[in-house]
């Protein structure tokens, strides 16, 4: 167990720790649970950076790292959804791609070699967007605006969805020949 992933399992371990904040009867929750947010998503940054730079690059947090994103995404969308601050059908847009993404890399990784889907721009711009729509929520931005930022989210959530899934057709594939 290295320091990268140690980092993503403290991410993993904000996930209660956000949903607690969020939906505690403390002053200003929802502000407190958005800077745990912002934490998480600073270590995210944070661990990769690690992981490239000291080649600390392992399966196991190429594992660990989308699960502990999707479990923060989930928790964000779902708490700003059960609070009725975004609409349900952005937690259905991107929790159906979520969840697809999370089936495809299980089968990938159980059944196709353990190959891990491997993140790319289009995913991480598609999160950046994510960061930003959730906090415009939070921290209380004009609803047009955040409005937009989430339809924004949506979209680019949609074209990495588009582009993984090109990616892990090729994977399939390629694992079919050398079988």
């Amino acid at each position: 167990m290295n320091i990268a992933n140690l980092i993503t399992i403290f991410r993993i371990i904000l996930v209660p720790i956000y949903l607690r904040v969020f939906f505690s009867n403390i002053s200003n929750g929802i502000f407190w649970a958005g800077l745990i947010f912002i934490v998480a998503g600073i270590s995210d940054i944070l661990d990769g950076y690690i992981a490239r730079k000291y080649n600390l690059i392992t399966k196991v947090g190429s594992v660990l790292d989308p699960i502990a994103d999707k479990l923060m995404s989930f928790a964000v969308l779902i708490s700003l959804t059960w609070s009725e601050l975004i609409p349900i059908w952005i937690l259905i847009a991107i929790g159906m791609k979520e969840l697809t993404l999370i089936i495809g890399g299980s089968i990938l990784y159980l059944f196709k070699g353990n190959q891990v889907l491997p993140s790319n721009r289009y995913g991480k711009i598609a999160t950046v967007s994510f960061y930003i729509a959730a906090l415009s929520v939070v921290f209380k931005f004009p609803e047009i605006l955040s409005k937009t930022l989430f339809v924004l989210t949506v979209s680019l959530n949609l074209l990495a969805f588009i582009n993984y899934l090109i990616i892990y057709l090729s994977m399939g594939h390629n694992t079919e020949k050398i079988s």
